[in-house]
């Protein structure tokens, strides 16, 4: 069984909201033929993360009594889904996590900065550093010109002191997650010595300058949502590149799109990455065997026939075989188009 349910909870309802989509998945399932002991077992695992408030979604997995699987979504799936077949279905989960990256997000003022490290798809940071320096530049000097020009200097050097450790406790968390986006968001002229660490000795990945800080609730709100934006703006840069490699591989016979074609590179494992568009609707049925899990054929008798032959859907059963072989997946993100919603980079 493969579920994809919203389980957003922005609203006070939440509860009974989730509850009542789980209960019309699990009554399709039922009709499906699924086992009432797989689907009992749902029950108790159903309802997404509470601790993560606002839109979120969840993708589950069981079959045989077990749960096979159980991740958070970043973002609800369109539309609930809930499918009985012979494979896991799990296209929502690889397009939520193709939208995601790992990256850090560094809120900094004249006193410290906060960094979290979030690998791809995370809701928690695997590393996380609070930096806290001195706080005598911010005192209030009531002497003489003499007096505030010295303390203008050790404000200064404060200043520095305190990015320096910083722009190192980001370099490291960077490291940590193998980060593609780094966003930077706080005090001005915090943030101004910072860049000029990073200009010295860059992070790894790329260093984006966004709005917000760590001063209030209003400004953490503020970082939070551009975070979100950047990430989103950031991984739609990431894709374009993807499809433009797709254009131009096309053009030069170095990719391949439609079932028949990528299949059968699929099989031949001669395939980089893999790419689908995420709606698939009218796509055909394919068969599989057990035997040979990567070839995938539109005639039963192509695979030998017998009992360990069955069909699905060609999105499962044609990533089944990318990850079998070693590929990639990316989403064919719109307006990009291929035929049958099917496309692959090849290795040669």
């Amino acid at each position: 069984m493969s579920v994809h349910l919203d389980t957003t909870r922005s609203a006070l309802d939440a509860d009974k909201r989730i509850e009542l989509r789980w209960r019309s998945a699990r009554r399709s399932l039922a009709e499906q033929g699924a086992d009432e002991e797989d689907l009992r077992l749902l029950d108790g695992v159903v309802g997404g993360v509470a601790e993560v408030p606002g839109p979120q979604g969840e993708a589950l997995f069981a079959s045989a009594g077990k749960l096979l699987g159980a991740f958070t979504l970043a973002e609800p799936p369109p539309a609930d889904s809930a499918r009985l077949l012979p494979v896991p279905d799990p296209l929502g989960l690889a397009i939520d996590r193709d939208h995601q990256l790992p990256h850090v997000v560094v809120a900094v003022d004249r006193e410290g900065a906060d960094v979290e490290a979030y690998p791809a798809a995370a809701h928690e940071p695997s590393f996380q550093r609070s930096f806290h320096g001195s706080t005598l530049h911010i005192t209030r000097v009531k002497a003489g010109a003499e007096a505030q020009a010295s303390f203008h200097r050790r404000s200064v050097n404060l200043w520095t002191e305190n990015t320096e450790q910083v722009a190192q406790d980001v370099r490291d968390a960077a490291a940590h997650v193998d980060a593609a986006v780094i966003l930077v968001a706080g005090d001005p002229k915090a943030v101004g010595l910072l860049r000029e660490h990073f200009t010295a000795r860059p992070p790894l990945g790329q260093v984006v300058y966004i709005g917000g800080g760590r001063t209030d609730t209003s400004a953490r709100e503020s970082l939070r949502a551009n975070v979100d934006d950047a990430i989103r703006e950031a991984m739609a840069v990431q894709h374009r590149g993807v499809l433009d490699t797709l254009d131009a591989d096309l053009a030069g016979g170095r990719a391949l799109q439609g079932i028949p074609a990528v299949k059968e590179a699929l099989a031949e494992g001669r395939v980089e990455v893999l790419l689908l568009a995420a709606h698939q609707a009218g796509a055909p049925v394919l068969y599989a065997s057990r035997h040979d899990p990567r070839a995938l054929g539109t005639d039963p008798a192509a695979l030998g026939g017998g009992p360990t032959v069955f069909s699905a859907p060609a999105a499962p059963l044609l990533l089944r075989s990318a990850v079998l072989g070693g590929a990639a997946f990316t989403e064919l993100l719109p307006p990009a188009r291929a035929t049958d919603g099917v496309a692959a980079l090849l290795r040669y």
